[in-house]
């Protein structure tokens, strides 16, 4: 069990506010060997509070960035950075730990906000809520054009989902979900030439059937590059 990092009060369950003395506990950066803050302001804006967003410096392998909201301890990544951090703090996962996976998703975190959308820390527009992964229970807050913001606690949540092999199970999914999209798409192509084949025997000389491949080959280069990249 933890302990505030405040009065040492035990934390249950997953508070990140202590119940004694409320002081807000950074659960996500914990997990992190050290950082240092770069800037205590920028020009980006949290959606939480709305107050500027600090910049941090992780570390990782050189100089990292990523910005931080030094009131909630919310977090914002720019496109890959999310992935970047992932990949150099979780490694050596090679299975799925189903069991993990289901307490991970099934963990209720205090919920401090309402339900809806927020702004973007840059373009100010609403961002799109995602599930993050496949059994994260981690919903984002993503702006395709800026990047995605985590609520604090969610990157904790996140990085024990890669730990239990989480991206594995999420490119298993993504992986049956492709095999049955072809198998639709093939079993659609089917019909069609069906249908092709018993109006041609109406209405002109016999013509050699097409490959049914050939007409996969484009989905096929599509679903490789979705599961792919």
């Amino acid at each position: 069990m933890a302990n505030c990092i405040n009065c040492g009060a035990p934390l249950t369950g997953n508070l990140l506010v202590c119940q004694y003395c409320k002081t807000r506990q950074d659960v996500d950066l914990a997990l992190i060997n050290r950082y240092t803050i770069e800037k205590p302001g920028s020009e980006r804006i949290c959606p939480r509070c709305h107050v500027p967003l600090q910049v941090i410096d992780l570390h990782l392998d050189g100089k990292f960035y990523i910005e931080r909201c030094q009131r909630c301890l919310g977090l914002f990544f720019d496109p890959g950075e999310l992935e970047a951090l992932l990949d150099k703090t979780v490694t050596h996962v090679y299975e799925v730990d189903r069991p993990r996976l289901n307490e991970i998703q099934n963990a209720k975190r205090s919920c401090e906000y309402p339900l809806g959308y927020v702004d973007c820390p840059i373009c100010k527009k609403l961002m799109n809520r995602v599930n993050f992964g496949s059994r994260s229970g981690v919903i984002a807050d993503t702006c395709r054009n800026h990047g995605m913001w985590l609520d604090g606690g969610e990157l904790r949540q996140i990085l024990e989902w890669v730990k239990a092999g989480g991206n594995l199970y999420h490119k298993e999914r993504q992986l049956e979900s492709a095999q049955l999209e072809l198998e639709q798409e093939k079993k659609n192509l089917q019909f069609k030439q069906i249908d092709n084949n018993l109006n041609a025997m109406h209405s002109s000389p016999y013509q050699e059937p097409q490959k049914i491949e050939l007409h996969l080959l484009p989905l096929i280069a599509r679903l490789l590059k979705k599961i792919l990249s």
